[in-house]
């Protein structure tokens, strides 16, 4: 078993093989954790990668690295002795692209092994496929891919889906932040307990939606040359989502829906989606340390299962859901960098560039949860990394990256103490738990109340197409002719 440093908590003992699949950013910036926080036998650790641009570090931790691309007609063959090699409960860490969330996890799940990923993600093809609906090519669909599995198996080996920082820590940050605008409201009920609770707290509340509210800061030594797309993580991951249709979990407060959005037709229904690309819709929102800004409309798995986990149903009739969106203001390189790509055609840059910790000077990574509509208006929760906070408390990443692993750390945590909770959401977790695991590496973790609306300090020099009887409707936080 490994040595670990003393001032580092052991979590667990992961009896079993580790097989990491990806050793991008995400994936370097886990191993160190992972290293840190868990027993386990190293002999057993396989990075599984489609190239090996990283073996040197995966072999200087003393890992085995296989340069290989799982596929629909190799994957089985490749995980299955890796997953099962030597005995005890196997995990399974899904960092990849490219590699089909559900069939991997089915898998896992098959073996007894435990499994974890950040993303629904699907085989090859699936973002960039013109034959496919709109409709076909959201994260509704991918997310309802996986609750398909889990209906078809309920219970069973934990596998946990879509838990980095966004999805993943900011479901943690909403239940946080709704225990403290009730305490700050006055608001006297028992902590909730149950999904039915969470969502009758939110309802209580007045609560009419939540904007994943990040605006990354970090800057470069370097300017971004021509040609190249540069962000503070994955290029292909950021690209592939953007290109996907905007997309919220759709609020029972909204009047208005824009022109071009379309309901889903299966499932809880509980999103709609817009017929353009995420990261070419902006939105209005608010960060503390940025006050209002735009952020991008880009489609994630917390928009819909957010919505989804809070709505409160009267039989089939949904009552009360919360509007969910992310309102993203990446790196200032990285917006560049998409509107390069969308002038050229949506062509995506051939080069890609990752900002690692060692060419950024500056900057934060500020990622939290606005909640918005209740009493004291709105409420901004979560976490403002600095790059150097980061590089003092753990290597191989920036702030970006470094809220993404904690919250992997945090899952397989959760996923070793509950093993038998079968597939799960971030939603569904205990977040008392994960935050305490994660928050050490999380910089300061604040709560901000504002009087900041979509509203507030419009020009004034344009007609506007807005609602000023409620303004937190949709219809104010879009930003027409985007």
């Amino acid at each position: 078993m490994t040595d670990q440093p003393s001032h580092h908590p052991i979590h667990g003992r992961i009896t079993g093989p580790i097989v990491m699949i990806g050793f991008g950013s995400i994936g370097r910036g886990t191993l160190p954790l992972i290293e840190r926080h868990f027993a386990y036998d190293r002999a057993r650790f396989t990075v599984i990668d489609p190239v090996d641009t990283h073996r040197a570090l995966a072999e200087t931790h003393g890992l085995r690295f296989e340069k290989v691309a799982l596929t629909p007609e190799n994957y089985r063959d490749v995980l299955t002795p890796l997953l099962t090699e030597g005995g005890g409960q196997g995990f399974c860490v899904n960092l990849s692209v490219d590699t089909s969330s559900r069939a991997i996890l089915e898998l896992c799940r098959e073996l007894g092994a435990l499994y974890i990923d950040t993303v629904a993600e699907p085989w090859p093809g699936f973002y960039f496929d013109k034959s496919k609906s709109q409709g076909d090519r959201t994260n509704y669909a991918l997310r309802q891919d996986i609750l398909d599995a889990r209906a078809q198996k309920p219970g069973g080996t934990t596998a946990v889906s879509c838990c980095g920082a966004n999805p993943g820590m900011v479901s943690w940050f909403v239940k946080q932040a709704l225990l403290n605008v009730a305490r700050d409201t006055g608001l006297q009920r028992p902590e909730p307990k149950t999904k039915a609770d969470w969502a009758g707290l939110m309802r209580e509340l007045g609560v009419k939606g939540v904007h994943i509210a990040e605006r990354d800061t970090q800057r470069a030594r370097n300017p971004k040359p021509r040609g190249v797309f540069v962000n503070t993580w994955s290029v292909e991951g950021f690209v592939s989502e953007g290109n996907q249709p905007a997309e919220l979990g759709w609020g029972t407060h909204e009047t208005w829906m824009p022109a071009n959005a379309r309901e889903q037709e299966t499932g809880s229904r509980c999103a709609i989606y817009l017929l353009q690309p995420g990261a070419d819709t902006r939105v209005r929102t608010w960060v503390p340390t940025a006050g209002p800004q735009f952020g991008f409309l880009v489609t994630h798995n917390e928009a819909v299962s957010i919505a989804d986990y809070y709505t409160v149903r009267e039989g089939e009739k949904p009552v009360f859901r919360p509007t969910c969106h992310y309102a993203y203001h990446p790196a200032d390189d990285a917006v560049l960098s998409l509107h390069e790509m969308f002038g050229n055609a949506a062509k995506v840059q051939e080069r890609h560039h990752i900002l690692d910790e060692t060419e950024i000077v500056d900057g934060i990574d500020e990622l939290g949860v606005l909640i918005y509509g209740h009493a004291r208006n709105a409420y901004w929760y979560g976490s403002q990394l600095s790059i150097e906070e980061t590089r003092r408390i753990a290597p191989y990443q920036n702030a970006t990256g470094l809220q993404v692993t904690s919250a992997v750390l945090a899952g397989m945590v959760w996923a070793l103490e509950n093993p038998e909770a079968g597939i799960v959401e971030a939603d569904e977790m205990d977040f008392r738990r994960c935050l305490e695991v994660q928050t050490p590496y999380l910089g300061p973790v604040v709560g901000v109340y504002t009087d900041w609306t979509p509203l507030t300090d419009r020009p004034g020099l344009f007609p506007e197409d807005i609602d000023a009887s409620d303004p937190w409707q949709f219809r104010n936080v879009l930003v027409h002719g985007a």
